[in-house]
This record gives C-alpha cells, structure tokens and sequence, in this order.
C-alpha cells in the first residue's frame, strides 16, 4: 500500500503546489469579468456556483474514463501508478486548465477556435473537423453502451396479456429513451438538467470510488508495491503486440491526459465567475480523477489476487471491465455498492455521451455564428448532429473504437502543442506544456506505427520512426519560435 499512499499524496501536493504554478505562469486577473456576465444567454453562459462548476467539469471529464481506463491499464501492474500521477499533475491537468482558461479568455470559444487563434486557420479548420468528428463518435457509442448493459440487466420484460417484448425490442427500447434524453439535455439551457442532476452523478462517482478505497485500507488487500523488476521488466517481457509503450499511454486516458477533456472545459469556461476559481474547477477536476483512477487501479490489481489473475479475468470476459467494475462494487460494498455500480456504468457513460453533443452543437455553432440564444437555431445543428450519430449506431465500427484512445490523445497532443505556441507568443514559461507535447507526440506517432490497429510494424522499427517524427516536430517548433515568436512584441489579448 505505500506506493499506492504515496502517488495519491504526491497528487494532493500537485494540486496545492503546482496548480500555483501554473496559474501563475497563465496570470489570472480577479476583476476581468468572465464570459458568464460578458456574454450571458442563460442556456449556455450562465453565471455558476464554483462547487457546481467544479462537479460538473469533473463528471464531463470522467465519465467511465477513470475507471475503465484505470482497469485495463492495470494490467501492466503498479507502473501504472507512475504514468497516473505523473500524467495527472504535469499533462492533464496542465492541458485541462489551460484549454479552460485560453477559452475563458476567449469568451467561452470551443476548442477548436482557441487552438485555432495560436495555430492557424488550416490548424482551426482541421481541428473544426476533428473534434466535431470526436464527439459524434462519443454520442454513438455512449448511446449503445449504457443501452447494452441496461438491456442485459432487464432480459425480456413480460408487459401483461402475454406479451412479452424480447431481448431486442427491449434494447432498442433503451436506445430511444437515451436518445430522446440526450436530445434535451444538449437543446435546453446549461442549468436546467446538467447542472441539476450532474452535481449529483459526481457525487456518487467519488463516493464510489471512495469507498472502494476505505476497502482497500481495511480490507486487507495486498496492492503491488513498485519495483524495479515490475516497472521495467514488464517493458521487454510484455506480449510483442501489447508493448507497454505506447500502450499504456494510450489505455489510461482519462485518469492521466485526455484530448475529450479540452472539448468540455469551454463548457465550464462560459459560466465560471471568476479566473480565480478556475485552479478549482480545471485542474482541481483533473486531479479528482488521477485519484480516482489510481483507486481504481489499485482495486484491480488486487481484487483477484495479482496482475495475472486480473489478465486471465479479462480475457474471460473478453475484455469488458464493466463486469469488474459491477462485480468488485457489490461485493465490496453490498446492495448500496451494487446501485452505485449501476450510476457507475450506466449514468456516467450517458453524462459523458449527453456532453458530448452539446460540445458539437457548440463547436458548429461557433464557427458558423449561430447564435445559440434562439431554439430554432438550435434545432437547426442539433437535428442533422443526431441523425448522423443516430446512423453511426447501426454500423459496425469495433476496429474504428479500438482506435478512438488514439484519437483521443491525438487530440491531446495538438492541443499541448497550440497551448505551448500561445505561451511562446505570450513570452511566458512555455517549458510547462513543451515537456508533455513532445511526450503525447511521441505516443501517439509510435501508436501509429506498432499498435495491431495500425500498422504493427516491429517495435525496434516503430520507436526509431516515431522518435525521428517527434525530433522533427521539436525542432520544427524552435526554429519557428526563434525565427518569429522570440523577435516579436508580446501579444496582447
């Protein structure tokens, strides 16, 4: 348990510290009036409570990121405990509050116009396309995933008159409901469900989580210490097709870095009252989830008895952790954990799918200036949004989701990179996003190159590859930033 203490205390001190830091470098003003009063509509801009705020961006953000993600990442043992604490305080949190507060600045601008304002139109267009295309993707598998598991759960429902719906009708049932749910809480105002019942999903999120952490204390699990044999013979042994780099890095998102965050914080950035809270509410977020990731984690390396049984587990179910995820809860924590496991697979994903097309809606909106203050103009984007995620539930894309963590951290890594830009043209300290940029770049270029998705070239081939790319966009950036940025008169916003 001392590594496993010890990462959730070294989490602490990142937020307390360099969260501080980090706000610094970003120079917060107190008295700027923030989009919510600037721009206030009252569906979208908003005026919120910090609490709401910061439970909000947290349940956007997690979703069954930390948890899941957690879970499969923890089959490479306890070294997942470094890339979790690590990734947390100097990449996701660094990443979540500053595409929160550069959209603060920018009155609440979705994502793609943020990034776009420091890289370029082709860098705008190009990210327009991509996170649009990112969130509909979410949309669809968040509408059949709760909708699977719902329809597991109730079999075929016996309605009176012997008749009884069969296992179909009743999934499709689901569906329709999800939708229809999904359909309102993107079309009315920010208040009216998501910051009524969201608050209270994030609740139970961390209380899950929580007390799947008092279990391990004074349950008398035996959590893997780290050492250097688990943390590096793992490295050469691991099976050729799941090699812990990039894999690791790519399987634990959420918990440690993840591109979909960027796409929720303009979310949060359009009610926030103050730049002062926004510490709290983005990176405070982000930690929240490392430290529910990390118990997740742990709880899986131990609940068998090992990272081997963990494995064998996995594999006969497949590789579906929700079953972990329902399994470690009721037994752990009884019926109440039981319910908590239903809130855990079923509310969190549709949280997280309902967010997600309302971050769609408002990335078209931003860019093609509909004002989203009347209903007709958001009918207008919301209608042809959910046909074509509605459509994209009906067609087998299995190898498509395989690679969605990529395209997840793909999102990561360009934003990092527009963060470090804005900050080199700002003249500030853009060593804080560089180090991680070039990481993510890293990543998400050897993905590309070893993983069985792609092009499962042999791993010598593919680190040597994707090194040589990463080199190329690091010196790109230098010679960008010594030929243009460093001779320039500071930009003002």
């Amino acid at each position: 348990m001392i590594t496993f203490t010890v990462s959730i205390i070294i989490l602490l001190l990142g937020y307390f510290f360099y969260s501080k830091i980090v706000e610094k470098i970003f120079g917060i003003e107190a008295n700027r009036t923030t989009p919510a009063y600037k721009k206030q509509d009252d569906v979208d801009y908003l005026p919120m409570q910090t609490f709401k705020a910061y439970l909000i961006e947290f349940l956007d953000i997690a979703g069954l990121g930390p948890v899941f993600g957690a879970i499969l990442g923890a089959v490479y043992g306890p070294v997942a405990f470094i890339w979790i604490v690590i990734g947390g305080i100097f990449g996701g949190a660094v990443h979540d509050y500053f595409s929160g507060m550069m959209s603060l600045r920018q009155n609440g601008e979705s994502i793609a116009e943020v990034i776009g304002k420091w890289m370029g139109v082709t860098a705008k267009q190009f990210m327009r396309i991509f996170t649009v295309f990112l969130m509909i993707l979410v949309g669809a598998a968040f509408m059949m995933g709760p909708a699977k598991i719902l329809a597991g759960m109730t079999g075929e429902i016996n309605i009176g008159q012997n008749i009884t719906l069969s296992a179909n009708q009743v999934l499709m049932g689901w569906i329709v409901l999800i939708i229809f749910y999904y359909f309102i809480a993107t079309l009315v105002p920010i208040d009216k469900i998501i910051g009524k019942i969201y608050p209270f999903f994030g609740f139970a999120l961390i209380f899950m989580a929580l007390g799947i952490g008092f279990m391990l204390y004074f349950n008398g699990s035996n959590v893997p210490e780290l050492s250097f044999n688990n943390a590096f013979f793992n490295m050469k042994t691991n099976a050729s097709e799941y090699p812990i780099f990039p894999l690791i890095f790519i399987t634990i998102s959420c918990g440690a870095i993840s591109g979909f965050h960027s796409t929720q914080s303009p979310l949060m950035a359009r009610t926030i009252k103050k730049e002062t809270v926004g510490r709290h509410v983005f990176y405070g977020a982000m930690i929240t989830e490392s430290i529910v990731a990390l118990i997740w984690a742990a709880a899986a390396m131990t609940f068998f008895g090992g990272v081997g049984e963990l494995n064998h587990f996995l594999v006969e179910e497949g590789g579906n952790p929700a079953v972990f995820v329902s399994k470690i809860s009721t037994t752990w924590l009884g019926t109440f954990g039981g319910i908590l496991a239903v809130l855990g697979v079923v509310a969190a994903p549709i949280t997280t799918g309902d967010t997600a097309l309302r971050s769609a809606r408002l990335i078209i909106a931003d860019f093609t200036k509909l004002k989203q203050n009347l209903i007709k103009n958001r009918l207008i984007i919301t209608l042809p949004l959910f046909a074509v995620t509605i459509a994209l539930t009906f067609i087998k894309f299995d190898a498509l989701w395989r690679l969605m963590f990529w395209f997840n951290q793909m999102l990561a890594t360009i934003v990092l990179w527009g963060i470090t830009i804005y900050l080199a043209k700002k003249h500030k300290f853009f060593w804080v996003t560089i180090f991680p940029a070039i990481f993510m770049t890293g990543v998400v270029t050897t993905f590309l190159f070893v993983a069985k998705e792609a092009l499962f070239m042999p791993k010598q081939i593919s680190y040597i590859l994707g090194a040589i790319i990463t080199l190329a966009i690091t010196v790109w950036f230098f010679i960008y930033y010594y030929s243009k940025i460093k001779k320039s008169l500071p930009a003002v916003d």
